[in-house]
């Protein structure tokens, strides 16, 4: 991508490797020399291990600039990108290898999705909070018990290293570097041209696929999910939940979390508000009718619990996520 001429160059280091997620590369890639058009001084160079050129996941070439050896002695920030197979990247040792001798050259290291998990295999992440891919956070936290996980957050700094969520999320990571570096009204500039938030509302909750069923070994626990599940918007009370499981109200508390890591009441909340998810997606109802549908019993009190859970209200997540507004 060439040297930035004009103020002092802050070099940016992007990881390319086979298979990686394009726009894991790209996406970061256009915020920066986006910025550069705005008066930042980004030196953005692709780099690959061997130096050579990289298909990525959707099968797009990408022309890196060169190795290690083409790089200053000192990097402002080094970029890691992931790739979907995570296990397949942090078993290229030459890679890791690479990313770790990068990263210490580096003013700061960022990730972008499953790229967390090559810098968590170079140690890079050893003792620190970090983000990935919502889908991919318990992965992250099994896999390398040393990080912090955080599952909602787009990006999560932790000292000079940050990391951030799921493919366009680098976007996001990257527009906050920008601030960082040049300040909010260049960064808002940037945003402005790439057609993008300058901060993404809500976190990735709202993203996160549907509660899958909830798997349950002892009985008075599978009685009471399917009293709950039976009927969201009339489900009862934890005195009710445990006559129907025959069991005391206390016991039953201590069954849902040894089984769920929930209380009754945690669990009821979570599915009412998957009920009101699909209602929100499926239909026109008013936000008042879908909250008493869904049991919540006052759209206030559906919106603390959209809040509380997702990040945004309810109105916004019917706004993003019932259609893409192509048919009007």
């Amino acid at each position: 991508m060439g040297p930035v001429t004009g103020a002092a160059r802050h070099g940016v280091a992007v990881v390319a490797f086979d298979q990686v997620q394009l726009l894991d590369v790209t996406g970061p890639a256009e915020v920066f020399t986006t910025a550069n058009a705005h008066g930042a001084g980004y030196d953005v160079r692709v780099v690959s291990p061997d130096g050579a050129d990289v298909i990525t996941s959707s099968g797009v070439r990408i022309g890196v600039d060169g190795a290690e050896d083409t790089l200053p002695a000192r990097l402002g920030t080094v970029l890691v990108p992931g790739r979907g197979d995570w296990r397949r990247a942090v078993d290229d040792r030459p890679l890791i290898a690479f990313t770790s001798r990068l990263a210490a050259r580096a003013g700061r290291v960022a990730s972008v999705c499953a790229g967390a998990f090559l810098l968590a295999e170079a140690g890079v992440l050893d003792g620190r909070r970090a983000a990935t891919h919502w889908r991919l956070a318990a992965e992250l936290a099994a896999a390398y018990p040393a990080v912090t996980v955080a599952d909602d957050p787009v990006f999560v700094r932790d000292g000079p290293v940050i990391t951030s969520a799921g493919v366009t999320a680098g976007i996001d990571l990257a527009l906050a570097l920008v601030e960082e570096d040049h300040g909010a009204a260049l960064a808002r500039n940037v945003a402005r041209e790439l057609v993008v938030f300058m901060a993404r509302p809500g976190g990735q909750s709202q993203f996160s696929a549907r509660l899958g069923p909830v798997a349950a070994r002892h009985p008075a626990v599978r009685a009471a999910m399917d009293a709950v599940g039976a009927d969201p918007g009339a489900a009862p009370g934890l005195d009710t939940l445990a006559r129907t499981a025959g069991v005391s109200p206390r016991h039953l508390t201590r069954l849902f979390r040894a089984e769920t890591g929930m209380t009754p009441g945690q669990y009821v909340e979570s599915v009412r508000l998957e009920a009101a998810r699909a209602l929100l997606e499926g239909g026109g109802d008013p936000v008042e009718s879908v909250a008493r549908a869904a049991g919540f019993g006052s759209s206030e009190s559906m919106r603390r619990a959209f809040q509380q859970a997702l990040g945004v209200a309810p109105t916004e997540y019917r706004a993003r996520f019932r259609t893409t507004g192509a048919a009007g």
